[in-house]
């Protein structure tokens, strides 16, 4: 069994010598444009670039170091017929579910106001605020999603789920597809979107959402840069339509220096940290499915491309 991993930047090669590790029955090689084709049975990889698989035509399956696959399924040099397969979790769905209830219980506690007056040495009490008139809308309910929304229910808030087909979860008001986005949005004070990058989700948060949501709302973004239309949410930023955003995915990453967003003094931005790949339990995940699959036996996770996630 012969296994090639990439990863980009300087982790490569520690990336390598954990899965070598994780594998000791297959020859597990990092990818170089300098070596020669390994004809890999199975490549691990986050973001390749699309020479790796121009030059490798064994490949019988993908295994993506990390939930989102919009950059793997844009690979040219991917043949259609070879299974991709997603990481599921692997540490990050808690991590997605703590950065989610911070930026929530921020405003709901109005932490960012008492910030403000901190800095200006002012000392006010606001009124505060019932939990059950601060209505959390989570769009997307897959595992990152889930995650998120059973959180939040455990905190107290009453929780909104949209999916694109209605995913039932304890404690979660479910609303799907086209028809029930916008009454989703209507009653959720906040919203918290974990969704894939697809044809039907860019552009999801755009002025027509913004505008269906309460006057004063929030907005949450862990999912893919590109759910959101900045203009559109700048616009709604200004006239006070929403209240603040919490960014942490972005059209163009690194988020380039001279975007709105930095300046904004109602948006608060952070640099895709929201879940971050844990390697020793996504190496430990993908290793596990490359003997599965290795050994004929059903494996989780696989990719649909028709729907892009």
């Amino acid at each position: 069994m012969r296994v090639l991993l990439y990863f980009p930047g300087s982790a490569l090669q520690r990336w390598t010598s954990a899965l070598a590790a994780l594998l000791p029955e297959a020859e597990v090689r990092a990818w170089s444009a300098d070596a020669a084709p390994l004809d890999a049975d199975y490549v691990a990889a986050f973001r390749p670039p699309p020479e790796l698989f121009a030059r490798e035509n064994r490949v019988r399956a993908v295994f993506n170091l990390a939930a989102g696959v919009e950059a793997m399924l844009a690979l040219p040099t991917l043949e259609p017929s070879i299974p991709i397969y997603r990481l599921e979790d692997a540490g990050m769905a808690e991590q997605m579910a703590d950065y989610a209830s911070y930026a929530v219980l921020r405003w709901y506690r109005d932490f960012d106001v008492y910030a403000g007056q901190a800095a200006r040495s002012e000392w006010k009490q606001l009124k505060p605020r019932r939990k059950a008139d601060f209505a959390v809308g989570v769009l997307g309910l897959g595992e990152m999603g889930g995650a998120v929304a059973r959180r939040l229910v455990a905190l107290g808030f009453p929780v909104r789920g949209w999916s694109r087909t209605r995913h039932p979860l304890k404690g979660v008001s479910a609303f799907a597809g086209p028809d029930g986005l916008a009454p989703f949005l209507a009653g959720s004070s906040a919203i918290v979107a974990t969704l894939p990058l697809t044809a039907e989700t860019r552009g999801i948060l755009d002025r027509r959402a913004f505008a269906a949501m309460p006057a004063g709302s929030f907005v949450v973004n862990v999912g893919r840069g590109d759910l959101v239309v900045d203009t559109d949410l700048l616009e709604a930023l200004d006239s006070g339509q929403v209240a603040g955003a919490m960014l942490d995915v972005f059209a163009t990453e690194p988020l380039p220096a001279d975007h709105p967003f930095w300046h904004h003094p109602r948006v608060t931005v952070t640099p895709h940290v929201s879940a971050v790949t844990v390697r020793d339990a996504s190496l430990a995940q993908v290793a596990e499915k490359i003997r599965r699959f290795d050994r004929g036996e059903p494996v989780t996770g696989r990719v649909d491309r028709d729907r892009g996630y």
